[in-house]
């Protein structure tokens, strides 16, 4: 079936049609490197790595480029630059080192490319001076600000992603009000410097030709980034649903004004959002002190269980991060790695492709749960083939599973790697030779001393999983 994506600009799942023969184009918002990045932030960046790996399955002749951006200048930055004393620039590189290593973990590829707001300055300005020759931005007190009433005009295109007027956006919402704008919307597009705080020199003030110093406003970095490195108009633009408004619908005003775009789609094709992640029914929020850092939940779990859990829902809904979430997908992937460790055991697994109803559940605006119903079915159908000797069937089945799992970021590790969680070969010795003792004692019907190894099992941290095919264990 045909690739569909919930547009959140039209408000329908629309087919997906790339702009260009040669490639396909996704742009999606990536972090403020000034602190570690929660788990809330990781569900955009492992389901656009998802909808990345999509692409390129589908689109094998052409060129898929995904750009995820760095924000590296920002008040949060610039505020804990100045409590440690030292340049931006460490802050940035020593949360950036950790955002990457965060998203490997997770089984992330590294996007396409990943500009840096630092590194575009020359590409703002320039988008800042455009705006202020047509009259859509103006200087007030050393900052310039967007005209959103002139832009909007009337016509409602202001308001068109969030499909909501623009006062219904202005009551209640995230702008800043203050006393140099003309109206309450307006956002800044470039706003001067804190003394010791980074400046450059800015756009030229149009009434004295000279440059205003200071530093760029959030939603131009965006603006300037996407265009620079995936041209105008690109496919795909994605991001949490907190950042359709306002930052979303900033960066499509900006751009639309300082290139004259007659339509929103002039910018961006496809607007796709993620829906907010929740701690135990509660917005995760790091001003409610409720948040769990991605590092250490590394500690307890390994990456592609955390995946697992951040795809567990459907993407654009809301999803209840819980620890019985992270039990269940830790559950999950047990059985699914527990098929592939008894295929290749017996009979090895064949090269495969990836069952084409998970290509129909991802194509289907990424519908990972189907995805991973599909996953489930290949693993039942293994167990099945192995029960009945159909090893061919069996190897068969257990590729489809492997490949489909690649898709999808998941199944990556070898099965006994999984299970064993790092244990050196003492320990494995340990283990087996406590399981054929627990195997013999059940033979016997010696229950009380099979209870009793499983009890010494459990005091190493091993769990046993019996199967019928025999027992198998990871660590716990």
């Amino acid at each position: 079936m045909p690739l569909k994506l919930h547009d959140t600009l039209s408000r329908e799942k629309r087919v997906f049609e790339p702009a260009q023969a040669e490639r396909v184009t996704m742009y999606v918002c990536g972090p403020t490197v000034y602190n570690h990045a929660h788990i809330g932030n990781a569900r955009p960046a492992v389901v656009f790595d998802v909808l990345f790996r999509l692409l390129q399955r589908l689109y094998p002749e052409r060129e898929v480029v995904y750009a995820r951006n760095i924000t590296d200048v920002d008040d949060k930055i610039n505020q804990k630059a100045a409590e440690e004393g030292v340049e931006i620039g460490v802050i940035t590189e020593r949360y950036t080192d950790i955002y990457h290593s965060d998203l490997d973990a997770l089984g992330c590829l590294r996007p396409t490319v990943e500009p840096r707001a630092t590194a575009h300055m020359a590409e703002m300005i320039a988008l800042i001076e455009a705006m202020l020759a047509d009259g859509t931005a103006y200087v007030a007190d050393g900052e310039v600000l967007f005209d959103v009433e002139g832009y909007d005009a009337g016509t409602g295109r202001y308001g068109a992603l969030s499909n909501r007027s623009l006062s219904d956006m202005v009551a209640g919402a995230r702008v800043e009000v203050a006393q140099n704008k003309r109206h309450a919307a307006d956002f800044v597009l470039w706003k001067p410097s804190k003394p010791a705080e980074p400046a450059w020199d800015g756009p030229r003030d149009p009434a004295t030709g000279q440059p205003l110093p200071g530093r760029p406003g959030w939603h131009i970095e965006c603006s300037a980034m996407s265009e620079k490195v995936l041209g105008l108009p690109f496919d795909i633009h994605g991001g949490g649903l907190d950042l359709i408004f306002p930052h979303h619908t900033n960066e499509i005003a900006q751009s639309c004004a300082a290139h004259g775009l007659a339509t929103n789609t002039d910018f961006a094709r496809y607007w796709m959002h993620n829906g907010f992640l929740t701690m135990d029914a509660e917005k995760m929020s790091k001003s409610l002190g409720n948040v769990s850092l991605i590092t250490e939940l590394l500690e307890r779990q390994p990456g592609e269980v955390l995946r697992w859990a951040l795809l567990s829902a459907h993407y654009r809904g809301p999803l209840d991060w819980t620890d019985q979430l992270v039990d269940q997908a830790r559950k999950n992937l047990d059985r699914l790695y527990g098929a592939l460790k008894r295929a290749r055991d017996v009979g090895g697994i064949s090269d495969s492709a990836p069952p084409q109803p998970l290509l129909d559940a991802l194509s289907d605006d990424l519908n990972s749960p189907a995805a991973m119903a599909v996953l489930f079915d290949a693993a039942g159908a293994v167990e099945r083939a192995l029960n009945d000797g159909e090893v061919e069937t069996a190897a068969a089945r257990a590729g489809e599973l492997l490949a489909g799992g690649a898709l999808m970021g998941l199944l990556q590790q070898d099965p006994d790697a999984w299970f064993e969680g790092g244990a050196d070969d003492g320990f494995k010795a340990q283990v087996e030779a406590l399981l054929e003792a627990r195997a013999a004692a059940r033979a016997a019907k010696d229950w009380g001393e099979a209870d009793r190894i499983r009890d010494e099992l459990t005091a190493l941290n091993v769990v046993v999983m019996d199967g019928p095919t025999g027992a198998t264990w990871r660590r716990g």
